[in-house]
Formats: structure tokens, C-alpha cells, sequence
């Protein structure tokens, strides 16, 4: 992977792209503080965080000293956290039409067929919002029919009706007051968020893109070891066309790395209109100055696990390089204890990218962002995960 000697990094800008999240970008700050002391303890190295640079709100500075290095990391969350939440205010009706929109998109167009031939975790987590749901429905229903038929007799046919209403209507609300527990409502959202648009970027996110990639241009041009970008779930997608609009741009990018943790890749790239980031994944897997790695576990159910972006979408060129396709490994690299406390918990295994491991191998979150080795270097040579899933299965391959 390295065709250079190795080359140590002492100073290094990470840019952290989240997925659909609500949360502000101090989550991911403490998130980092706790788990990064956790892994520091484990692994034998030191490690602290201090308040972001003047003017940056949004971040974190991390010192750490690693098999005798000294790095210093500038951490910076690009947040989108706004429109997600933005895109989350429709009304309890409106969540039940983008159910029966979301549906029919993904139905219709054959996106989802194609994709219950990969794994099957991604789909359960895409049909799991629309049982809860439509439970949730039928459960209202019926107890406002048994109220209105209990009423009938005291109050009459109208008000009766009225009391079932209410009813119905009272229970819809408490079931999404309760869906912090349930995350249906969370998971209708997230899904109708692209099918709307059927795979392509809503103009507002767009627009935030640009921005992101302005802002990682500027640190190109400063005195960093390495500009690693970090895009967890569907935040990877957002990164590759991210990295993608500034390497058309500017051509070459030294010291420009993208990892990938926990990718949804499919979910977007086999819907029908989403030609921007077909064209964008076959653009970048072929890029010789940016080093891909792609991390993945068939435990988090919440991912396309193994599944290689580019060539499972259908759009792989010939000379493809990226990225490097790698399994977390959850259940060799947690202890046993943890992986039986963790297994069902899909929601909290999907961030698991972001945490220490008792057991650690190559993958280590915080070697590879506060340590002394970049990204490349420290893969080169690595081969990719055997089970790694590479057949084309999307039926829309178009790039224009």
C-alpha cells in the first residue's frame, strides 16, 4: 500500500463525519475521553484530551505518547446534526406516509430485493421501523374501537367515536414519547431521510458538503502529518463524495487518509438516483494519492459487514485500489463477558468502531487517530478480510 518509507506523524487533523445523529458533537468528545482512556490502559500507552483550539467549538485536542512517540491530534466533528434533526420534526401522520413512501421506493425500484442479498442485519434494522410501526397502528386501533364500543351505550354514536379517536390518538402519541426505547420513529426517519430523494443528496446537505470540503482543503494546506478523515455509518458515504468533489478539485492531496466504520453504502448506492455517489465511489477506489481503509464486523447487525462499497454496487473500474476491506472482529477482539453483554444491544455495537477492545489486533480507533503511523503505513501490506463479500448486486449502475 506504501510505496514510500514509512513517514511518522507527529501532528495530525482529524475531521469526524457522524451518521444520522441528533446529538451535538460533545457525545462523540466524551464518547472519545472515556473509551480512549479505557484502550490506553489495556494497551500501554498514554493518552489525554484538552479543550479544541480558540474558535473551535465543535472539537477536541488529544496528546498522545505511543511506542515512544509523542503525537498531538486536532479532532473536528462536521456536523449535520442540525438537519437530521430538522428532518425528524414531521408529525405522527407524516411519519406514517414516509413509511408508506419509504416502501414503496425501496420496494419498487428492486433496491430492496437486491439488497437482502448481502446481509441480512442491515435489512432487519430497515423492516424493524415499519413492523414496530404499523404495530403500533393496529395496537391503537384497537383499543380506541374497544373504548368507542364501550362508550357507545353512555354517550352515543358520535361521542363514542370521538373517545375512540382520542384514544388512538393518545396511545400514537405515547408511543413515540417512548421511542427513545424504541427507536422506530428514529429508524423511519433515517431510512426516509434518502429514500425521498432516492439516493441522491437533499439540496440542504449538499450545500453542508461543500462546506465540509472547504474545511478539510484548508487543512490540507496547513502543517499536518496527515489529514485523516473519519465517516462512521452514513457518514462514510458523505466522506467518500466529500473527498471525492476536493481530489476533482485540487488533483492531488498528500497526506489525505479516509476510514470508513460501520458503512451503509448499499442502503443509498442501489437506489436509482443516486449516480453521485456511484460515480463518486468509482472515482475514489481508483485514487492513487488518498488511502482507503474500510472497517466492518458481521456483529453489528446495523452495517453492510465485509461488503465491499464499490463492487458490491456495481461500479468498481478496473484499476481499482480502495479501499481496504477489514473486519472489527467483535467477537475475537471483545472479551467474552463483553461480547455477551453487548451481542443484542445492536444500537450500542454499531458505535463499537468508536470504543476500546480488550483484545485489540490491528484495528485500534485511537492508534490509528492520536498515533504515530499514518493510516497507509499502517496497513500497508495488510491483505484484506477472506469473507469479504465482492459480487455486483445492484441493479442501478448508472454514473450520469
Amino acid at each position: 500500500m506504501s510505496e514510500t518509507a514509512p513517514k511518522r506523524v507527529r501532528r495530525r487533523r482529524v475531521f469526524y463525519i457522524p451518521g444520522y445523529d441528533p446529538f451535538p458533537p460533545r457525545r462523540y468528545r466524551e464518547l472519545y475521553r472515556s473509551e480512549s482512556a479505557r484502550q490506553a490502559a489495556i494497551s500501554g500507552y498514554q493518552i489525554a484530551l484538552s479543550p479544541a483550539r480558540e474558535g473551535g467549538s465543535h472539537g477536541w485536542q488529544v496528546q498522545s505518547t505511543q511506542d515512544g512517540n509523542t503525537v498531538e491530534t486536532e479532532f473536528e466533528v462536521l456536523l449535520w446534526s442540525d438537519i437530521v434533526r430538522g428532518s425528524m420534526g414531521a408529525s405522527i401522520p407524516a411519519t406514517y406516509g414516509q413509511l408508506l413512501r419509504t416502501a414503496w421506493i425501496y420496494t419498487t425500484s428492486g433496491a430492496l430485493f437486491r439488497l437482502m442479498r448481502l446481509r441480512k442485519g442491515p435489512i432487519i434494522a430497515a423492516l424493524y421501523p415499519v413492523a414496530a410501526l404499523l404495530l403500533q397502528a393496529m395496537i391503537a386501533m384497537a383499543l380506541g374501537w374497544g373504548a368507542a364500543f364501550l362508550a357507545h351505550d353512555l354517550l352515543g354514536t358520535i361521542p363514542a367515536a370521538l373517545v375512540g379517536l382520542a384514544t388512538a390518538a393518545l396511545l400514537l402519541r405515547w408511543f413515540r414519547a417512548m421511542d427513545r426505547h424504541v427507536f422506530a420513529y428514529y429508524l423511519m426517519h433515517d431510512f426516509a431521510f434518502s429514500a425521498r430523494w432516492r439516493g441522491a443528496y437533499p439540496p440542504e446537505l449538499e450545500a453542508r458538503m461543500a462546506l465540509f470540503r472547504d474545511t478539510i482543503a484548508r487543512a490540507l494546506l496547513e502543517d499536518w502529518d496527515e489529514v485523516l478523515v473519519v465517516g462512521h455509518s452514513s457518514g462514510a458515504h458523505l466522506a467518500v463524495s466529500i473527498l471525492s468533489d476536493l481530489l476533482r478539485a485540487d488533483g492531488k492531496a498528500p497526506g489525505l487518509s479516509l476510514l470508513t466504520l460501520g458503512q451503509v453504502v448499499p442502503m443509498i448506492s442501489f437506489l436509482p438516483d443516486a449516480q453521485r455517489l456511484r460515480r463518486d465511489l468509482a472515482f475514489l477506489s481508483a485514487h492513487k494519492d488518498i488511502a482507503w481503509v474500510d472497517v466492518t464486523a458481521p456483529g453489528d447487525g446495523c452495517a453492510f459487514a465485509l461488503c465491499d462499497p464499490v463492487k458490491v454496487s456495481g461500479v468498481a473500474p478496473e484499476d481499482q485500489r480502495w479501499p481496504l476491506i477489514l473486519s472489527a472482529a467483535f467477537t475475537q477482539t471483545l472479551a467474552p463477558e463483553t461480547w455477551a453483554r453487548l451481542r443484542w444491544r445492536f444500537f450500542r455495537l454499531h458505535f463499537q468502531y468508536l470504543c476500546a477492545f480488550e483484545q485489540p489486533r490491528d484495528y485500534d480507533y485511537f492508534r490509528i487517530t492520536a498515533g504515530p503511523e499514518t493510516l497507509g503505513d499502517r496497513f500497508a501490506g495488510r491483505a484484506p478480510s477472506k469473507s469479504r463479500i465482492e459480487h455486483p448486486v445492484n441493479r442501478h449502475t448508472s454514473l450520469a
